[in-house]
């Protein structure tokens, strides 16, 4: 399997690229990894060097790969944070180009807009290209409970209003939703439930809330679910595998105190969960 990973990058710790591309290797998969930014350090850190890449720099090396001729076995596009609107364009052409030379290829977009607490934390524009332009084209999408909320127009506080707000993005475009971090009114207070749904059905996996503020499982799981998803086509499997192997990253992170996932001192976590949660019919 081969995925096209076009996403951030940094330089120390695990967001973005740095995320995604070695679990994605370690079961097994090529990535070929486009980076939209290339940083010493992610952004939580209050302060890092480096610079965001333009649109034309993915241009670019698609047209190399289209040089290789390799975009038709390109089996998936998967896309992170994008850093500026004209990033955003130039991903969605990469999505066509693959799509064209393989038909089958699914895109997956991790729409990064914001987060609980933080609010939006994004360039001006992209929210915007997220909503209007990349939901069009995505057959795969993984906003956190926050940017859901963002793309529906309204707050999901219950099951009922999550279904709604689930369905009424897939409207938009995408067929297969996974919402993370999800806590509604009746979620307990020391869980978080991941839910997804496609063609009118919903699986949740709920797990312990960890004591853990990191960057970068958003990142990992969109990369899990999607190639667990690209691998059995069936949703339910691709979020209990997927939950498994992050809930067993993040725990490991958390009883060894470290403010970056433990990606490959953990690794085992990826392809041999010591964990494992009920996915049910939401």
């Amino acid at each position: 399997m081969n995925i096209l990973s076009i996403q951030s990058h940094v330089a120390y710790g695990h967001v973005g690229n740095a995320a995604a591309v070695f679990p994605l290797q370690r079961l097994g998969v090529e990535v070929w990894p486009i980076h939209t930014v290339q940083f010493s350090n992610h952004t939580g850190y209050g302060s890092w060097k480096g610079r965001v890449f333009d649109g034309h720099t993915v241009d670019e090396l698609l047209e190399g790969l289209q040089e290789r001729e390799v975009l038709g076995r390109c089996d998936g596009v998967l896309s992170g944070y994008m850093g500026s609107p004209d990033l955003g364009y130039a991903i969605l052409s990469a999505v066509e180009q693959t799509k064209k030379a393989n038909p089958k290829a699914l895109y997956c977009c991790d729409p990064v807009i914001g987060d609980v607490g933080r609010g939006i934390f994004v360039r001006p524009g992209i929210p915007e290209f997220m909503n209007e332009h990349a939901l069009k084209v995505a057959d795969i999408i993984t906003p956190n409970h926050f940017e859901l909320e963002y793309l529906w127009g309204q707050e999901a506080l219950h099951v009922k209003a999550l279904k709604e707000a689930i369905k009424a993005v897939q409207a938009k475009g995408p067929r297969i939703v996974l919402v993370t971090s999800v806590h509604l009114d009746e979620t307990p207070h020391d869980a978080l439930d991941l839910v997804a749904g496609a063609d009118g059905e919903f699986w949740r996996v709920r797990t312990p809330k960890l004591n853990v503020a990191l960057n970068g499982a958003g990142d990992i799981i969109s990369a899990l679910f999607f190639v667990h998803y690209l691998r059995t086509r069936c949703v339910k499997t691709a979020l209990g595998e997927a939950a498994a192997s992050v809930y067993g990253l993040l725990k490991k992170t958390e009883l060894e105190g470290s403010r970056e996932i433990l990606l490959v001192a953990a690794q085992e976590e990826i392809i041999a969960p010591s964990w494992r949660f009920e996915v049910e019919a939401l």
